[in-house]
């Protein structure tokens, strides 16, 4: 299959998938495809659907990479001050019990919420993030929010290995692990972006990691 036809070939899933949605209004969405990697444009009413449409993307086959280009254009009855989001958005993240309000840190400027300070682990850092995704009038928000540092177990990177092999078995030979600190960086191959992200997050779960850098590429064919 020629290049050009991959590409018109997953252009039309993508907009398939993101029609399929139901929590998406993808009528003034754009999609382009080039080699794999899917642009997304247009605009929509909420920034929930923003992040719905980019996650609708990555869980199709052959999908490489996203640029998500996507405008939030809330309605007017959905704006509101940034002191009214900012309160709002501290007491959605209260009302979390796996959220340390203590260590964190919100501020809004023109309905874009970004977050700073340090969480134990990673899974509370995506938590906080998905707690504010979800309010009415947000456009935007930034994760700043960092792991804390503690000791790391000198068996880190078996502890690592043992985590793929139980969640992806035979995949895992095909991913390199290499630790530098309390830094692990992954490189290999997946067959999916959901794999990927999957991997990933099995590796935050370890103790005294701090940082992930995910190299791992997307490839169907090495799975043939």
């Amino acid at each position: 299959m020629t290049t050009k036809r991959s590409n018109k070939d997953l252009r039309k899933q993508v907009l398939d998938e993101l029609d399929w949605e139901p929590s998406i209004d993808s009528a003034d969405l754009g999609v382009a495809v080039k080699e794999g990697v899917v642009t997304l444009s247009g605009h929509v009413p909420s920034y929930a659907q923003k992040r719905t449409a980019e996650r609708a993307v990555l869980r199709l086959s052959g999908v490489k990479g996203i640029a998500n280009e996507i405008e939030v254009r809330l309605p007017s009855d959905h704006k509101r001050s940034d002191a009214d989001l900012a309160q709002t958005a501290i007491d959605a993240l209260e009302r979390n019990v796996q959220i340390p309000m203590d260590t964190l840190k919100v501020t809004v400027d023109d309905a874009w919420i970004t977050l700073d300070g340090v969480v134990n682990w990673d899974y509370q850092r995506k938590r906080a993030e998905r707690t504010l995704r979800y309010l009415t009038g947000v456009k935007g928000v930034t994760n700043h929010l960092h792991v804390k540092e503690r000791a790391t177990p000198g068996d880190l990177r078996q502890r690592i290995k043992r985590a793929l092999e139980r969640r992806i078995d035979e995949e895992a030979s095909r991913i390199s692990v290499s630790i530098e600190e309390d830094i692990v960086t992954l490189s290999g191959t997946v067959p999916s972006w959901n794999d990927r992200n999957d991997i990933e997050d099995a590796v935050w779960a370890a103790p005294g990691v701090t940082k992930v850098k995910n190299k791992l590429t997307v490839s169907r064919t090495a799975y043939v």
